[in-house]
Formats: C-alpha cells, sequence, structure tokens
C-alpha cells in the first residue's frame, strides 16, 4: 500500500489524528478499525502502532489534546478586567470559535466518553471540570457583585455550557449568520440566562 506522498513522522501523525477523528465522528469509536484508519492515511495498519499503541491510546490523544486545547484557548482569551459581564462574554466568544473550528473533535470529545477505561476516563473528566469552573466563577463573581440572578451556579454553568457547545449541531459558515454573529446572539441570550442589566 502506497504511503501519503511526502509523508514524515509528524505528517504522518497529523493524517492518523484527522482520520481518525473523521472516522469516529462518523462511525463512532467502536466501529472505527485500526485497518480502515491505516487505508484512509495511507499507511500498513501496523504502522499506526508505532505512533499509539492501541486504539484506545489514540482516542484518549484526541480528546486530550482538545481538552488542553480548550483550557489553553480560553487562558489566552481571558480578558484582564475584573468585569463578570466582559470574561462571560469573551468566555461564550471564545467556547464557540473554538468548537465551530474543530467540530470533529467536538462530537468525539462529547460522544466517546464511553469507550475510555477508567483511569483515562478521570484525566478528561478533570481538565472538562477545570475549565467549567472557570464558567463557575465568572458566574460566582458575578452573582456576589450582584451584576448576575442566579439560583443555581452549578446548574446555570451546565445550562450555558449545553447551549454553547450545541451551536456545533446546526451552525453551517455558509448560512445566514456568520460565527461571529451567532457568537454575539449566544452572548445577549447567556446575559439574559444569568439575569443581567
Amino acid at each position: 500500500m502506497a504511503r501519503t506522498a511526502g509523508s514524515d513522522g509528524e505528517r504522518t501523525l497529523a493524517a492518523i489524528r484527522q482520520s481518525a477523528l473523521s472516522l469516529i465522528a462518523r462511525h463512532g469509536f467502536e466501529a472505527m478499525s485500526m485497518r480502515q484508519l491505516g487505508e484512509r492515511v495511507g499507511v500498513q495498519p501496523a504502522a499506526l502502532y508505532r505512533y499509539f499503541p492501541n486504539k484506545e491510546a489514540l482516542l484518549f490523544s484526541l480528546m486530550e489534546e482538545h481538552m488542553t486545547g480548550l483550557l489553553a484557548s480560553w487562558e489566552d482569551a481571558k480578558p484582564q478586567s475584573a468585569d463578570p459581564s466582559e470574561r462571560l462574554a469573551a468566555f461564550v466568544r471564545n467556547h464557540i470559535h473554538f468548537h465551530v473550528e474543530r467540530r470533529l473533535s467536538t462530537h468525539v470529545n462529547n460522544m466517546e466518553l464511553r469507550s475510555l477505561s477508567p483511569d483515562k476516563l478521570t484525566h478528561i473528566l478533570r481538565l472538562r471540570a477545570a475549565y467549567e469552573k472557570e464558567l463557575r466563577q465568572i458566574l460566582r463573581d458575578g452573582a456576589e457583585e450582584g451584576r448576575f440572578r442566579i439560583e443555581d451556579v452549578t446548574l446555570t454553568a451546565m445550562a450555558i455550557i449545553q447551549m454553547i457547545t450545541g451551536v456545533i449541531a446546526w451552525f453551517r459558515p455558509d448560512e445566514r449568520l456568520s460565527v461571529r454573529e451567532v457568537a454575539h446572539n449566544y452572548h445577549i441570550m447567556t446575559m439574559r440566562l444569568v439575569g443581567a442589566g
């Protein structure tokens, strides 16, 4: 079987990761085989094991990369301002942009937690918790300052995360609204949800 033209270790790894995301998002992790992945990348299935010792290690790597990328993206986007309203606006905007740009990765991360062994699942859930803690702190600060009217910070944070992640289920870049316009409108809805003035 011919290798991908001009492939080297780094490029092959990138191709493996992208192809795996596509296949898992389309067929599910359990249904995807390493043979199928090798054919998509253009390498023998045995060559895949030079990069990942097993199929679960590949899935875990994809999910960990997504979550560490999301945390890093928020660190870069986080405003210097202590104003909870500004921080919430930045959080919503960054979250939507990040996930729209990574539609396949987001789908895999949402659907395939069930496919991880307990220790790997715990690690991914800790990364998720660290990210969601950032939102809860924004909401808590806003409530304490009287900027937001929130009865249950944890429940409100879960509702916001579900709402703004759900954009990937319907958003298409060639439709009526741009991602920037979607983020703006979702920000308005989020501010209503938290009872902001």
